[in-house]
């Protein structure tokens, strides 16, 4: 069978055949790199500006080019432009056009330029956008976590620690915990931000370009803060994005971790929630089943984006620099990671406010399971009690009630008299509400703490929005 095809023109000056049909289709990457369309054009845009300045370009020249990318832009997004897999990839795909709408000038553009350090630019600048996009979508998250807490703040629950009845706090504390959580995430993409947005732009293949090019001004067109200080390192550099995706990952086992709550609260045996109907599917078999299916799901999802952490990180490890085709296979990891976790934080922010809480059955779970039995050790802390003695003392009154099936507000003074004669009258000290109102320290769960850190959040999320 034939698999020759005659020679597309691009990028094999040097050979004498064309390439092999599915060497073509290998090495293609058009099918998933032609999202960086925009920032192709956005940056080729640039470089002519820079090209002009540098008088490669004439001023008709530049003017001619900026008009041609800018209708391929349009033609891309009215549906009209012809996406070529023999053309390899958006970069060649969108010159080709360029040559066939201008001509010469067209031909002029690649000049000082590679496609190294062209696809770095690119795809610093999509994912500049994307981390404003990540924060944005963070943020109506956190704004969902905050009116329900909000409306929850007084809402007692216990908080666990090994799975296992802790203390008690409020449904509001808890929430803003995940608040806490977002936060640094959202401040982690800002991070990353910062270490993107440096231009490689000008860095042409790996050792610079043989000609004037004002790498600071491009940078000034694209909006860098800088620009890269090594051509080598720019052109092979993929850190930011191993970076990008390491802050998708941290969240995205935030989001798993709190799923799995949701699934469990949900659920027949805690029964501290109820999630809405949209939210949740039937099953097959079992009429009676409302399933979690989108708190699993977005739990699921999370090993989607750690293994493409796993996966950038396997990438790079054992290349040398400076560009090498290998990279070629860290969007298709990249933009899954990305796209996975928009649509988990997406959907969590829909689901937020359309949480039932189960008051009461909160606050018997709390109550029910010795959730106040450190407070009564502090309450015979005042007293003047060891605090190792007044452990002792309410472990063995744990035990006591447990043994006879009931909670620690059920034993008599007198049986409580006999383990620690100290203890006075200690019933309002086991009411979780009396619990919570000792919690005072800042960030603590008492209700007024809480409101205090839902005031906070509000003022947080009342500032200045992320950058795009």
């Amino acid at each position: 069978m034939n698999r020759k095809q005659p020679k597309s023109g691009a990028l094999r000056g040097r050979f004498d055949g064309a390439a092999d049909r599915r060497v073509e289709r290998f090495t293609a990457s058009v099918h998933c790199d032609r999202r960086l369309y925009a920032e192709d054009i956005e940056g080729s845009i640039a470089h002519a500006a820079v090209l002009e300045r540098a008088g490669v370009l004439s001023a008709d020249e530049a003017r001619a080019v900026t008009r041609g990318l800018q209708a391929i832009r349009a033609e891309i997004e009215e549906g009209r432009f012809e996406w070529k897999e023999a053309l390899e990839d958006v970069h060649i795909n969108i010159e080709a056009r360029l040559i066939e709408s201008v001509g010469e000038a067209g031909k002029k553009l690649h000049t000082g330029r590679s496609r190294n350090d062209q696809v770095a630019t690119d795809l610093r600048l999509y994912l500049r956008r994307q981390t404003g996009v990540m924060r944005a979508g963070i943020r109506r998250l956190q704004a969902g976590i905050v009116a329900v807490a909000e409306r929850e703040a007084a809402s007692v629950m216990p908080a666990f620690t090994h799975l296992q009845v802790a203390q008690p706090v409020t449904f509001g504390h808890h929430l803003m915990a995940w608040f806490e959580m977002l936060k640094r995430d959202d401040a982690r993409f800002g991070e990353v931000r910062a270490r993107i947005n440096v231009l490689p732009l000008g860095s042409a293949a790996c050792a610079g370009a043989n000609y004037p090019l004002d790498r600071r001004h491009a940078a000034a067109l694209l909006g860098f803060d800088t620009v890269s200080g090594n051509s080598l390192d720019a052109v092979s550099d993929r850190d930011f994005a191993i970076e990008f995706c390491a802050a998708c990952a941290l969240l995205m086992t935030h989001l798993s971790r709190f799923c799995e709550e949701l699934v469990l609260w949900s659920s027949q045996q805690f029964d501290f929630i109820e999630l809405a109907d949209r939210f949740c599917t039937g099953s097959s078999i079992m009429p009676q089943k409302k399933n979690p299916d989108v708190a699993e799901l977005v739990r699921g999802k999370s090993a989607r984006v750690v293994g493409a952490l796993t996966a950038m990180l396997a990438l790079m490890k054992a290349q040398p620099l400076a560009y090498n085709r290998d990279n070629q296979e860290d969007k298709e990891i990249l933009f899954g990671a990305l796209d996975t976790t928009l649509d988990c934080v997406a959907i969590m922010a829909d689901m937020m406010p359309a949480i039932k809480v189960h008051r009461e059955r909160m606050r018997e779970a709390a109550q029910s399971g010795f959730s106040t039995a450190t407070d009564l050790a502090d309450h015979l802390v005042s007293l003047q009690v060891p605090f190792r003695d007044a452990h002792r003392a309410v472990a063995a009154a744990v035990k006591l009630a447990a043994d006879s099936g009931r909670t620690l507000d059920r034993l008599t003074p007198e049986e409580f008299s006999r383990l620690c004669p100290q203890a006075g009258e200690i019933a309002p000290v086991l009411r979780p509400e009396e619990s919570l109102r000792m919690k005072q320290t800042e960030g603590g769960a008492a209700p007024e703490s809480v409101d205090k850190q839902i005031a906070a959040a509000r003022e947080y999320l009342a500032g200045a929005p992320p950058p795009p």
